[in-house]
């Protein structure tokens, strides 16, 4: 079976979630069908525009087919308020998407190399982390840390779930906590933030990898351009809050196009695993 087939409830062309024959680019107005899409890393072909990534997408996409095994698959959000209407929107969001929560966490192989990943997906309530989303991040970091695996990280959020008021924002402190005792133990986190990475996320797990990637021209930052600008009464540069302004401020580590994103993260995967093994060797050698 390839990861196409064990993914298909996360594909968004499965029989639960169908995809339009075609897409439209929010860029050029151009029509391909979904297929050639695919084909091109979800990039328009005739204007290069990045379109935003489903999560089965993701995975089936920097994954060895097979290779992925799902955990917490069947945690879904409550209602811990009872914030008006958020129940509605939380099974619209299921039925919309064919998943139980804004974040897919598992364990797979890339270029033969195995890790723990997880991958959000802005479809659901724009990716905004809650106390589930939260908590699955967690529970990936401890099982990396247990299985002394390196995490990968999709990013794209619009932040906290406001729905969940103040239990939302204990997330960030908690999935941190997690980042750091799984750095501590010597592990790696290699974080891509993609289109838009914002909010309490870029505040916390987002900032905290090893080596951090990012999508060209993908939006990140805390708040808004208008809120800063407001706030300080200053004039902000035109993309401040786009990949390459980051870059050059030091906030990234490197932009890569998707079709190298594999081989880049199989590479990087492979450098800290060699140098964990000269870390062990040189340990040995001082008992």
């Amino acid at each position: 079976m390839n990861l196409k087939e064990s993914l298909s409830s996360l594909l968004p062309n499965s029989n639960a979630a169908a995809e339009p024959e075609t897409r439209t680019c929010k860029h050029c107005n151009t029509e391909t069908d979904y297929d050639t899409l695919r084909a091109n890393d979800m990039i328009c072909p005739s204007c290069g525009m990045y379109f935003r990534m489903r999560a089965g997408e993701r995975l089936d996409s920097v994954l060895d087919k097979g290779s992925f095994s799902e955990i917490d698959k069947n945690m879904k959000s409550t209602d811990p308020i009872a914030f008006p209407n958020y129940a509605q929107k939380l099974e619209c969001a299921k039925k919309n998407t064919n998943l139980k929560e804004a974040v897919v966490c598992g364990t797979g192989k890339i270029d033969g190399i195995r890790c723990a990943i997880f991958v959000m997906d802005s479809a659901f309530m724009m990716g905004s982390m809650g106390t589930v989303v939260g908590e699955k991040i967690t529970r990936l970091f401890e099982k990396a840390l247990e299985m002394q695996l390196p995490v990968v990280g999709f990013i794209t959020s619009g932040g906290a779930r406001m729905q969940e008021g103040i239990l939302s924002l204990m997330q960030m402190a908690k999935v941190s906590g997690a980042v750091k005792r799984h750095s501590e133990a010597g592990n790696f986190y290699l974080p891509v933030l993609t289109d838009p990475t914002t909010g309490g996320i870029t505040a916390s797990f987002a900032m905290q990898g090893d080596v951090i990637l990012a999508e060209p021209k993908a939006l990140i930052g805390f708040a808004g351009q208008r809120v800063i600008e407001q706030t300080t009464g200053e004039k902000l540069p035109a993309g401040f809050q786009r990949a390459e302004f980051l870059l050059e401020h030091g906030f990234v580590d490197m932009i890569e196009e998707r079709p190298r994103l594999k081989y880049t993260l199989a590479r990087l995967l492979r450098l800290h695993r060699k140098h964990d093994t000269l870390m062990r060797q040189e340990r040995r050698k001082t008992v």
